[in-house]
């Protein structure tokens, strides 16, 4: 699984988040939007069931992992604090039947939270490499062309053709050169890709990578491919909560991964302060699930109420 890591001193314990989650609450309305999310449970991890068939229930603490800002000033999500998050998630949390303990010698699960914005490549027509390639094609192209007309007798002053009539050792060496460059931002495009699909979950997908689309070419998985591309180079907001064994970590200071849920919306015409309570309940039937590959749901309208947030203090590991 991949980063990011629950690498911090403290283990903050958070009580009364989930005041008011409602245990069986009617289907919401839907909006247009959608939530991808990619979930992944350890070989070990499975959730027991009552009678009635719902899960039985599993106790947390929060741990902050933190906020990855974007490239972008957003003030929807930039003035969120790890509180402000966390009371929000545990909403979905405790309707899935884990709910928050402030006694650390029963809990459970420590539930890394991240959050953040997606910082993604611009086009690459937009870059200098690429202008600079168009430029030396252009000159070149016209070069051609003078030198054609002139082999051919249509410029005064000039009526044998040469070996200007095509690029010179010297132009060909400057299009390789741009070539090469523009190469090197395609590469740290498809790097960028990589992580960004590592980090929302789209890497479940199998079809992130650089050697796949030499594969899928002409097929229609070529269009699936390029389908998710599109959307990793669109900025998302996204929440990454990773649960590791709260009693492991706590008593032998050892990390061990049980379950992770990476859930994520497109940034254009969302603010992230009001989506996030629709991309969580979204997501929340996934937590502690493995979603082998990357799911959409639809984003619920509505409104979400919390209780008062009461701090327990810290649990040094």
């Amino acid at each position: 699984m991949n980063s990011p890591k629950p690498l911090i001193p403290s283990i903050l314990c958070l009580l009364g988040l989930a005041a008011v989650a409602a245990r069986g609450a009617p289907a919401e309305p839907s909006s247009d939007e959608i939530t991808a999310v990619a979930g992944k449970t350890s070989a070990d991890y499975v959730r027991a069931r009552q009678p009635n068939g719902s899960f039985k229930e599993e106790t947390y603490a929060f741990g902050e992992g933190g906020h990855f800002g974007g490239p972008m000033t957003d003030p929807s999500i930039d003035k969120l604090k790890f509180i402000d998050v966390a009371r929000v998630i545990s909403v979905p949390l405790a309707e899935q039947n884990y709910w928050p303990d402030k006694d650390p010698k029963g809990t459970k699960l420590l539930i890394m939270l991240y959050w953040g914005l997606t910082d993604v490549p611009p086009p690459v027509s937009s870059s200098a490499a690429y202008d600079n390639l168009n430029s030396i094609q252009s000159r070149i192209a016209q070069e051609a062309g003078l030198a054609k007309a002139r082999a051919a007798g249509s410029v005064k002053g000039y009526h044998s053709a040469s070996s200007n009539a095509g690029a010179s050792d010297a132009d060909l060496d400057e299009l390789s050169s741009a070539v090469t460059v523009l190469n090197l931002v395609n590469q740290q495009r498809a790097q960028t890709d990589f992580y960004n699909a590592s980090m929302l979950g789209y890497d479940a997908e199998g079809v992130i990578g650089t050697e796949y689309g030499n594969y899928v070419r002409g097929t229609p998985l070529a269009v699936r491919r390029d389908d998710l591309i599109g959307e990793i180079e669109d900025h998302r907001y996204f929440v990454v909560l990773m649960a590791y064994d709260f009693q492991l970590m706590w008593r032998q200071k050892k990390h061990k991964l049980l379950w992770e849920t990476r859930f994520s919306i497109r940034q254009r015409h969302n603010n992230f302060d009001s989506a996030l309570a629709g991309m969580a309940k979204a997501a929340s039937q996934y937590f502690g699930q493995n979603t082998h590959g990357l799911v959409r749901k639809d984003v619920p309208l509505g409104r979400v109420e919390v209780g008062a947030v009461q701090s327990l203090g810290t649990v040094e590991k």
